[in-house]
């Protein structure tokens, strides 16, 4: 796909990080197309931009005919572990997710599916935090679908892009930090604009590993730059 332009599925843009992604790939002279698919209408115009409106991603039988065609998908959407347990974090994590992608992969067999998941995730499914392992089974179960690819980006603190509505509030009190920690841990921490454009490099180029990781997702993002 070295010359040509994608068409993307971006879930999750009433969040901050499927928000930015979205930015990223509206911004992007690689991406023709972006089609969101979320609960509530984004408020963003485009000439690039489609919008679903899906109000329950647990149903997603209709979305079979919809989404022909396209070349990635970013999911974005998740949820905060805090004061879920193990069954309502798998229900909202694990079998949301899966069902999404089951919906995508019956007809989109070339498609690149990329799952936004964390940092310190849990790929043996067998570690002591809850979250980690909820995150490494969704992980390991969507590489098992028969995408093109499937990518599991694992960022630690993102720097939120100016301007965009969405960036959680806490960030307001920890951006003075960014500076220092991209200079000291370097290997925790990246940009809203590296996270997207990383994921327009993977579906354009490939990469050698199904888990990104922030120092994979920097150099990606370095890889649109230079063609």
């Amino acid at each position: 796909m070295k010359n040509s332009k994608i068409k993307v599925i971006v879930t999750g843009v009433t969040g901050m990080v499927g928000e930015g992604v979205m930015h990223e790939c509206l911004l992007s002279p690689y991406v023709e197309e972006v089609l969101v698919i979320s609960r509530r209408p984004s408020g963003k115009s485009h000439p690039k931009l489609k919008e679903i409106i899906l109000t329950d991603f647990y149903q997603t039988a209709e979305l079979e005919e919809l989404v022909k065609g396209y070349d990635a998908c970013y999911f974005c959407l998740g949820v905060t572990s805090i004061g879920k347990n193990e069954a309502e974090y798998s229900k909202l994590t694990y079998d949301l997710t899966l069902g999404f992608a089951k919906s995508l992969e019956k007809n989109n067999p070339q498609l690149t599916f990329v799952y936004v998941s964390g940092k310190s995730t849990d790929s043996t499914e067998k570690g002591n935090l809850m979250w980690a392992r909820v995150k490494g089974k969704t992980e390991n179960d969507l590489a098992k679908l028969k995408f093109k690819a499937a990518f599991a980006f694992r960022p630690g603190m993102i720097h939120p892009t100016p301007g965009l509505q969405h960036a959680l509030p806490f960030y307001k009190y920890i951006n003075w930090m960014y500076p220092f920690l991209r200079w000291a841990a370097p290997n925790m921490v990246c940009t809203m604009k590296e996270l997207g454009q990383a994921m327009i490099a993977v579906t354009l180029f490939g990469y050698d590993k199904s888990a990104v990781e922030v120092a994979d997702i920097v150099h990606l993002s370095k890889v649109l730059e230079e063609k």
